[in-house]
């Protein structure tokens, strides 16, 4: 603890003799718990979506070798780019030696080195949702059109990148507003959500040839999709949003309809709502937060579902009692090396939120203060 304390104080040192470029300072914090060894990452980023229009979005991380928290690194690390980092971070990952940002409504894709947060460039894709990496490309989702709900909202797309050069070299035409993508052998699956044709949203998978770039399929499953995860034994797990009135978030599960096929169908409907989900071994953690209308009041929930047996193992990952004091769950996160799962509370959605550290028992082991809307994390190894 004592040589953290020292690290703090350097680091406080040093940035408070910076001259009066930084907008916002970054700001250390010191985090209890044993600091990772080299087997383990060393980082997890945390991208705050921030509020829409205020250009408020930021990146925290999570140093695992001396267990300190930093908040708002790229303001810091890039004094000279104009707006910060900008408006609504919309997801975050790593990818060799770089750190990716999706920033939704700033039409652009962040590319900075992945340890020091220092810009390297930036990709402008319209209305841009979610990323995935395979064989040295870039694929990210993108509504295409203005950000507005509209009847006659274009087809959404999908943008290939080659992640040397950061430019785009090909897109694909999906379904309509496209959000979260998974890839698996030479195939990419979008979720179409359809949200901006409301209520006439979109329900399908679009099935994109890797290689060809073209949509080569569309699987109806549910109305208003979100979320896609793939598991170790080649399935896909999608969340369907509903509609907010009289069809509620659902999961459901897809399979290949024989071993060498790209074409899936949906085998189980779950009746679980979900908002979020990560997939960690054959554990699937998930939350949902759902508006009840007769009370007025959200109902939240976190739940394990065994992904071999496709039935819910517990209603309640938070074993502590301490998920009364989150608000609003907006991100979920299982670390890999040790099981731990963050959970992250958008408290207001206008000031401050937190991250949560729970053990894998689902204990709480420490809680720390980010930047708005706290939503997207990934690991440095």
């Amino acid at each position: 603890m004592h040589q953290r304390i020292v690290i703090l104080c350097i680091l406080l040192c040093f940035f408070g003799c910076r001259e009066i470029e930084l907008v916002v300072p970054t700001e250390y914090e010191v985090l209890p718990g044993e600091i990772f060894d080299n087997n383990g990452p060393s980082r997890m980023y945390l991208l705050n979506e921030g509020n829409m229009g205020s250009n408020k979005s930021t990146i925290d991380f999570v140093d695992f070798r001396s267990m300190l928290y930093v908040r708002n690194i790229y303001s810091e690390k890039n004094p000279e780019v104009i707006m910060e980092l900008g408006d609504v971070g919309n997801d975050i990952a790593v990818y060799g030696s770089k750190l990716y940002a999706v920033i939704n409504c700033s039409h652009k894709v962040e590319v900075m080195d992945a340890k020091t947060c220092e810009r390297i460039g930036r990709i402008d894709i319209p209305n841009c949702r979610y990323i995935k990496f395979s064989k040295g490309h870039a694929y990210v989702t993108s509504y295409v059109g203005p950000v507005a709900i509209d009847p006659d909202a274009q087809l959404g797309a999908v943008f290939k990148i080659d992640t040397t050069s950061l430019t785009v070299i090909d897109r694909a035409t999906v379904g309509y507003q496209p959000d979260e993508l998974e890839i698996i052998g030479e195939y990419i699956y979008v979720a179409n959500s359809g949200g901006y044709r409301v209520p006439d949203y979109d329900y399908t998978i679009s099935v994109v040839e890797m290689y060809a770039m073209r949509q080569i399929q569309q699987i109806p499953v549910g109305i208003n999709l979100h979320r896609i995860k793939k598991d170790g034994y080649g399935r896909l797990w999608v969340s369907s949003r509903g509609n907010y009135k009289d069809v509620s978030s659902n999961l459901f599960v897809l399979e290949r309809k024989s071993a060498n096929s790209s074409e899936m169908i949906v085998t189980d409907t779950l009746n679980i709502a979900c908002s979020d989900m990560v997939i960690s071994g054959d554990s699937l953690y998930f939350y949902n937060v759902e508006f009840n209308t007769a009370t007025e009041k959200n109902h939240v929930s976190y739940g394990i579902i065994d992904i071999t047996t496709k039935k819910l193992v517990t209603d309640n990952f938070i074993k502590d009692g301490s998920e009364i004091n989150i608000t609003i769950p907006y991100g979920l996160e299982i670390n890999p090396y040790n099981g731990d799962i963050y959970v992250t509370d958008a408290k207001n959605y206008v000031s401050s939120g937190q991250l949560h550290c729970y053990d894998r028992n689902g204990i709480k082991k420490w809680s720390v203060r980010t930047g708005d809307i706290p939503a997207h994390m990934c690991f440095l190894w």
